[in-house]
C-alpha cells in the first residue's frame, strides 16, 4: 500500500493537466503565469505547513500509503503533489468561471 497516495496524486494530477489542455484554460493558454502562480502557491503552502510543525498544530502521523519520503520534517513528499494539485484546480475552477462570465 505504500505510495498509494502518491499514485493517487499523480493520477489526479494528469487528470487536471489533460482537462488543461483540452480546455486552454490555464497552463496552456498562459504557461508562464500558470506555473509562476502555482510555484507561488506552493511555497506560500509550504510556508504554511512549517509553521504549523514549528507549533506543534501539524504532524505527519503514521500512513501505510505514504512512501516515507519527507521533505522537512512531518512534511512528507506527498504534500507537495498535493499543494501543486490543489493549486492548479483553483486556477482552472477559477479560469472556467471568468470564461463563463
Amino acid at each position: 500500500m505504500a505510495g498509494l497516495y502518491l499514485g493517487l496524486l499523480c493520477v489526479s494530477l494528469m487528470g487536471t493537466v489533460l482537462l488543461d489542455h483540452r480546455n486552454k484554460l490555464a497552463l496552456f493558454d498562459d504557461p508562464r503565469r500558470t506555473v509562476i502562480a502555482i510555484v507561488a502557491s506552493v511555497a506560500f503552502f509550504v510556508g504554511w505547513d512549517m509553521a504549523g510543525v514549528a507549533n506543534g498544530v501539524f504532524f505527519k502521523g503514521e500512513s501505510d500509503l505514504l512512501v516515507g519520503w519527507d521533505i522537512s520534517t512531518e512534511i512528507p513528499i506527498e504534500e507537495m503533489l498535493f499543494l501543486t494539485l490543489l493549486s492548479h484546480t483553483a486556477i482552472l475552477a477559477w479560469r472556467f468561471l471568468e470564461r463563463r462570465r
